[in-house]
């Protein structure tokens, strides 16, 4: 008999170990003071079974007629790559019939699962020591979007940037400063803007609302907070033109990135 993905992961008690072990290693290593000795992995799609630790999201979910599929592609010696998740479907902006509630839709996007909990509490990322937010990926070129939950006081709040892929079609590794993301709420810019909560960091994702009907993909290799700005392709993390996206605050008003 083979084991099953449940049977081999962790119990209470063993989370709790890990968990032990890494705030030990923190406190050993001085890192509050020196800072981490390392990058802080998030999530990767290198086993099939890192598919389990995700939730994907559309708008089907209240009617619509957008489909989105999260799929594990195994690596490749011949290109060189990792295993990692190919993120695809097709946007639909057609409202669901005999849905007079729902008056907007054309949305999919995937997250990280709440983690388990241990006995320090609920588990969380603390990644207050680190500056950039890191994604492995291969994008379409379409506008992505990079969603952060916290722990905060209204859960239903995210924290958005846009993903800057400079070259679609190729792997290219892209760095977001983790000062530079967007509080919003249902899509919405939320004023006045507050800080990230980022000790208690819940889920990581990306997602796709720009509303443009049609196929979408996107592959993504992992995902890691960083303090290296080489870890990017170019070495250097390039300040994008402020531009408008598809954020827009309660007046209706489309922001650029550069409205914080």
């Amino acid at each position: 008999m083979r084991p099953t993905t449940a049977c081999l992961s962790k119990g209470f008690f063993g989370r709790s170990l890990d968990e032990f072990k890494r705030l030990w290693n923190v406190a050993y290593n001085l890192e509050g003071i020196k800072g981490p000795s390392g990058p802080l992995p998030l999530h990767d799609f290198h086993r099939p079974e890192s598919l389990s630790d995700t939730k994907i999201m559309c708008d089907a979910d209240i009617g619509g007629f957008s489909k989105a599929s999260l799929d594990w592609v195994p690596p490749s010696s011949q290109d060189g790559t990792n295993g990692h998740a190919h993120f695809h479907g097709s946007i639909s902006t057609a409202l669901p019939p005999n849905r007079p509630d729902v008056q907007r839709s054309g949305y999919a996007a995937w997250r990280t699962r709440d983690r388990p909990p241990t006995i320090f509490g609920r588990a969380v990322w603390d990644i207050d020591m680190y500056t950039y937010l890191a994604l492995r990926v291969k994008s379409d070129g379409r506008s992505y979007l990079v969603n952060v939950q916290t722990d905060s006081v209204v859960p239903t709040d995210l924290h958005q940037h846009r993903l800057f892929a400079k070259r679609p079609g190729e792997w290219e590794t892209v760095l977001i400063k983790w000062n530079d993301f967007v509080r919003t709420n249902h899509g919405f810019v939320v004023e006045p803007q507050t800080e990230m909560l980022r000790q208690k960091v819940r889920s990581v994702g990306l997602g796709l609302t720009d509303r443009v009907p049609g196929p979408f993909e996107l592959f993504v290799d992992r995902i890691w907070a960083t303090n290296n700005v080489t870890d990017g392709d170019e070495h250097k993390v390039e300040e994008p033109a402020p531009r408008e996206g598809q954020l827009k605050n309660k007046q209706g008003r489309n922001i650029s990135w550069s409205d914080k």
